[in-house]
């Protein structure tokens, strides 16, 4: 069995590999559109890309339940200690071996900051080398920024771009994203949420597949993509 990714809406993914299961940003209290459950959800890791509510989000809940180990920047780091979490700490441009592979701290255009005005350190998307090979990019919230040409020599199995504007890349960003990474899929994330990153995620689907030789998986909150 391949790699599974679950969207559970916003930006909060799932990732199950190699037996271990992670979270990315998950922001499940609040967040109108998602598909998880605070009280339930498993977890051995969570990867927390920035301080913002919406990726922070129930971080600390999650962890304390399943004693799942944090990992992120040392700003946010130092903070979840502070609250009995336990932490992975790295920075922009660091890598670490993990039971569940490798994984890389990746640039992020955006800020960050925590819930009670702490400076959380720099914004951050996530390089995940499984142990079975497959390549997946969790872009964060981010702007386009032309290295990204970088990490898309890699060789990306599957990217998770947000494509909502306002905050993120808006749609024509996205797609000049996807023709710099190359990636073989592209999940679309940090969209629709709210009225202010209501995009056509269907529409982005046929320019980006019209423009390049991605294919596009538009998750709706609860569902999930095989890696295979």
């Amino acid at each position: 069995m391949g790699t599974q990714i679950t969207f559970y809406g916003h930006a909060a993914l799932g990732i199950e590999t190699g037996g271990y299961r992670l979270l990315v940003d998950p922001y499940f209290s609040g967040n109108p559109k998602s598909a998880g459950d605070v009280e339930t959800i498993p977890a051995e890791y969570i990867l927390v890309t920035h301080g913002h509510g919406d990726h922070l989000g129930d971080t600390i809940p999650i962890a304390q339940r399943t004693n799942a180990i944090v990992v992120c920047n040392v700003e946010i780091g130092d903070w979840l200690e502070q609250r009995g979490v336990k932490t992975f700490l790295m920075q922009v441009g660091g890598s670490g071996q993990l039971p569940f592979g490798r994984l890389s701290m990746t640039f992020a255009l955006h800020s960050s900051t925590l819930e009670d005005s702490t400076y959380g350190g720099n914004p951050a998307g996530f390089l995940l080398t499984t142990r079975q090979g497959e390549k997946i990019y969790h872009a964060g919230d981010t702007g386009l920024f032309g290295d990204m040409r970088l990490i898309g020599e890699e060789g990306i199995d599957v990217a998770a771009l947000p494509i909502g504007g306002k905050y993120t890349m808006d749609p024509l960003d996205a797609l000049k994203a996807v023709e710099l990474i190359q990636p073989k899929v592209v999940i679309p994330i940090h969209y629709n949420t709210f009225d202010a990153i209501q995009q056509d995620a269907q529409a982005w689907k046929a320019q980006v597949e019209e423009k390049t030789e991605t294919r596009v998986v538009v998750l709706q909150p609860g569902e999930m993509f095989e890696i295979k």
